[in-house]
């Protein structure tokens, strides 16, 4: 056994206890329900792997303001409570369920559950400053649903959160509205929109007859296309099925090079069973992080390796050697637990790929942070000076310059970044880089209450709540849309008596 948690029963969502255990190479996850029986599941697929990232701990923070009580019940009060470890770092609303697919593996849709949820305008302001209100401030928004182009207010929402304070807005979309409606990604681009999370499930047609149940490859293509000419950045996020598109991986990466002066990142999500899916084929169709780790190896031959990916936690050392450099805490802190996500940064120099970590000691890197951060919080004022020039000195010894990409410069970035705080610097970092992550959100089968409490992606609701983005998807966007919601049947109606028309795709 390597821990006791709280889990969920997959039938009911009872709160259950749970074990999670190592057995045959794998991490598993096993509870009982006194009525629905037992469930044991995969937790992650390679146990080796699981410590090597577990040496990493989340730095916890303390919620200045709680939305709520904590309970002995977690997750059943989720509000943000005061035991939550993490402050938000992305924030999402929901702006309708409305969408202009059917897709099978969809847990949002309007036309699955005959109810509508869309907030209104001065609804979705109250959450944008309920998040804002958190201390730290939430600095990022992502728009999302349902489908978040359907609303006509989209432009005037992101318009929105730039009002209220947020640094970055992002939206998450199919692309149908971006590649259809001629002058959307510039109007969205001019509204203020930064970056657009763009569904992208493979590069032929089959994952999206699949998955979408509509073959949307020249629909992607040409949304990516208008992104481009409107100079509006994009992240690739694939959801990620066994036997349906995990085939896959090293070509969408591909993909995402052959585009990368307007693709930014991809960010591989595997697939989260919500409740729908049979507990016997949850097995067959799981994919864990290190599922992900070996695709990305056997799929670009080597390009790209295991031991290339990093926890998301693990970058912690960057902010708190900032922090304790210039004597302000960080507002943001990438302190989600340990096993939620994993990410490296590639860069391309002509047609090779070389991972940051083909340059970059990152291991004695984080360690020679760790170190300086010690000496700066202990020592005083006087000698400050001192430790951050040494700390400079030393840093880009951990840096190879041979093996870096010849048109990168890396010893100079890191040095302006930590001497200047230069957002000048970030960007030559990021120029001709591409970041390939993976986020596992969890599901009721592999549900884990260590993991909900370090989450910082969290969703605001109309009733004020502010809630973890596995725990809101698992227990509580069913009861959130029951409450909030209108019969679609009548709405629509009411709308179309209005307008005299339909939106397009809708």
């Amino acid at each position: 056994m390597i821990k006791k948690t709280t889990s969920l029963c997959p039938i009911c969502l009872k709160p259950l206890e749970a074990e999670v255990y190592e057995k045959d190479g794998a991490i598993w996850i096993k509870k009982e329900c006194p009525e629905h029986g037992e469930f044991d599941n995969t937790y992650w697929s390679n146990a080796e792997i699981y410590h090597k990232v577990n040496k990493i701990e989340a730095i916890q923070q303390n919620m200045e303001n709680p939305q709520v009580n904590a309970t002995e019940g977690c997750p059943t009060n989720c509000g943000i409570c005061g035991q939550h470890g993490a402050s938000t770092v992305l924030g999402l609303i929901d702006v309708t369920n409305r969408c202009n697919l059917k897709c099978p593996i969809c847990f949002a849709n309007a036309a699955t559950s005959g109810k509508l949820f869309e907030p209104t305008f001065e609804e979705i302001r109250q959450m944008l400053r309920n998040l804002r209100e958190e201390q730290p401030p939430t600095p990022a928004i992502q728009y999302a649903g349902g489908e978040p182009t359907v609303r006509k207010d989209l432009p005037e929402l992101i318009k929105l959160a730039k009002e209220e304070g947020f640094s970055h807005t992002q939206i998450a979309t199919n692309g149908i509205r971006l590649a259809k409606k001629e002058g959307y990604a510039q109007e969205l681009r001019d509204a203020g929109l930064n970056t657009v999370y763009l569904q992208f499930d493979g590069v032929t047609e089959e994952p999206y007859l699949v998955a979408r149940n509509k073959n949307l490859l020249d629909v992607k293509k040409q949304a990516i296309e208008n992104c481009r000419a409107a100079g509006l950045g994009i992240v690739l996020v694939p959801t990620v099925v066994k036997g349906v598109n995990d085939d896959q991986v090293g070509d969408i990466i591909q993909f995402a090079i052959d585009n990368i002066d307007i693709v930014h990142g991809v960010n591989f999500q595997p697939v989260a069973f919500a409740g729908r899916t049979p507990a016997d084929q949850v097995e067959e169709q799981r994919i864990t992080i290190p599922d992900f780790f070996q695709l990305v190896e056997e799929q670009t031959e080597g390009k790209i390796k295991v031991n290339d990916f990093y926890s998301a936690t693990s970058v912690q050392p960057v902010t708190e050697f900032i922090g304790a450099m210039t004597g302000e805490e960080s507002p943001v802190t990438l302190n989600c637990h340990q096993h939620c996500g994993t990410a490296t940064y590639i860069f391309m120099d002509g047609d090779q790929v070389i991972p940051i970590t083909r340059f970059i000691d990152v291991d004695r890197f984080y360690e020679t942070l760790e170190k300086y951060t010690d000496r700066l919080n202990e020592g005083g004022f006087a000698i400050k000076k001192r430790i951050i020039a040494s700390a400079i000195k030393d840093i880009p010894s951990l840096i190879d310059s041979d093996a870096s990409p010849s048109d990168l410069n890396m010893r100079k970035i890191i040095l302006d970044i930590f001497k200047d705080q230069s957002y000048e610097a970030l960007g030559e970092f990021h120029l001709n880089s591409l970041l390939v992550s993976c986020m596992h959100f969890m599901d009721p089968f592999n549900f884990d209450t260590d993991r909900v409490s370090n989450c910082l992606i969290h969703y605001a609701v109309p009733d004020g709540r502010i809630i973890p983005f596995c725990t809101m998807n698992s227990i509580y966007r069913q009861g959130i849309e029951d409450e909030f919601s209108v019969p679609l049947k009548q709405k629509m109606t009411e709308f179309n008596d209005k307008t005299g028309e339909e939106e397009e795709d809708e």
